[in-house]
């Protein structure tokens, strides 16, 4: 059975690897950080290791044993290009996702200059999506790695939104996520942030996803900007098959 997600833009997991290192501000009050820590005091075996990256080959081929269609995140507790991450586990998970046509994969990373580096000893098939985070203005260079990867969609993960980015580059991009940061020590997004970058995606013809204002409880604070949910997402290769099926 899929470990169903309550992340908005997907439908499911899958960690075939687990734990990570801060490396930018937008890992500040990472989620999967603290879960892994409350997993590790629970005694979960696969957090005996509490956020050290830890390898779960038992996981690889968790996918192919998933008969419904979904969109499912890989490593939403990890990232897939973390450089403890060996090339030949990454292009085994690359392997399988192969294999799992009938799913989409969207993997993210804030490693743009490691996922350059490995992309063509990669397999790229058309059901995977690749991302990267770009928190503030600083990180924008991220997008230029992204940028020269053989991906079927492109996509940018805005999210915690942590500064203005005025004109963020969306030439190749496919689609692009933005959220304010929720939970403990939340910090704060400004709207027009938000809607320089919802505008922007507007004018360039790019599906613009608004994830959540966020905060301490963000619930309370929702989704909805300018009147209304902003869910537009690209149109996943297992969906186009189905279209030109009928």
């Amino acid at each position: 059975m899929a470990q169903d997600s309550a992340i908005e833009w997907t439908d499911a997991t899958w960690n075939p690897v687990t734990g990570c290192t801060k490396i930018s501000p937008g890992c500040k009050n990472c989620y999967a950080h603290r879960m892994a820590r409350r997993l590790h005091a629970m005694g979960q075996e696969r957090y005996r290791n509490n956020f050290a990256v830890t390898l779960q080959p038992d996981v690889i081929e968790q996918p192919l044993r998933w008969t419904q269609p979904r969109k499912i995140f890989v490593n939403s507790m990890s990232d897939l290009f973390h450089p403890e991450v060996p090339l030949e586990f990454i292009q085994s998970a690359f392997e399988v996702m192969g294999r799992s046509y009938w799913h989409t994969f969207q993997i993210l990373t804030k490693r743009s200059e490691r996922l350059f580096e490995l992309a063509g000893k990669l397999s790229w098939h058309d059901n995977i999506w690749m991302g990267v985070s770009v928190e503030n203005a600083n990180y924008v260079y991220r997008i230029e790695h992204l940028r020269k990867v053989p991906a079927a969609v492109r996509f940018l993960s805005v999210e915690p939104l942590l500064g203005p980015i005025p004109r963020l580059p969306l030439r190749g991009i496919h689609w692009v996520i933005v959220g304010g940061e929720s939970g403990p020590g939340a910090r704060r997004v400004d709207p027009r942030w938000v809607r320089t970058i919802r505008d922007r995606c507007i004018v360039q013809g790019v599906p613009f996803f608004f994830k959540q204002w966020g905060g301490t409880r963000k619930k309370l604070t929702g989704r909805e900007l300018d009147g209304r949910i902003w869910n537009e997402m690209p149109v996943s290769a297992f969906e186009v098959s189905k279209r030109v099926s009928i």
